[in-house]
């Protein structure tokens, strides 16, 4: 019965621009939901105006146990749970607190996805080569070609781009 009650933050995806009318339908229904806006500014003809946009494009962060995740998929504008390795995606706490302290603090945030490119050294996160260090050699759809080099010998591996991280080097 502890699996059931013990409730994490997964993200949702919703239908196109249905990100604050999904938040307000799980409101209702009773489930902890976290849509973060953006104070940006718009300019109109006339004036400017501070108009409050989804950070996430298509995205709402809910904190369910695992009863409830049938409820949350039934909810008009909810495509879906997004998934990372087979699973929903478990969010942490300390991020959901931290974009939202970010976003108290900041205005006209931008959102940008990680940039993988050629030449950019990544750690593989899971499988054989786990913690492995390589070069991005190149960039396909959902893969990356990683060069792995160790003992003496350059590896050529074909890996998937959620299965290895960016390092700042």
């Amino acid at each position: 019965m502890a699996a059931t009650t013990s409730k994490k933050w997964f993200a949702v995806y919703t239908r196109p621009r249905w990100e604050k009318k999904v938040h307000k339908l799980l409101k209702v229904k009773g489930i902890e939901s976290y849509c973060p806006l953006n104070k940006v500014h718009r300019k109109w003809s006339d004036r400017i105006k501070i108009v409050d946009e989804p950070l996430f494009k298509s995205y709402v962060f809910v904190k369910v146990n695992e009863d409830e995740k049938t409820q949350v998929r039934m909810t008009e504008g909810v495509v879906n749970f997004i998934y990372w390795l087979g699973k929903p995606a478990n969010i942490k706490e300390k991020e959901i607190e931290a974009i939202k302290r970010f976003l108290n603090e900041h205005h006209d945030v931008e959102v940008r996805p990680i940039d993988i490119e050629a030449g950019k050294k990544v750690m593989v996160q899971s499988g054989i080569l786990m913690g492995k260090e390589g070069t991005v050699k190149k960039v396909l759809h959902k893969k990356v070609e990683v060069i792995i080099e160790s003992i003496g010998f350059i590896l050529s591996a074909f890996i998937d781009k959620s299965k290895i991280v960016l390092l700042d080097k």
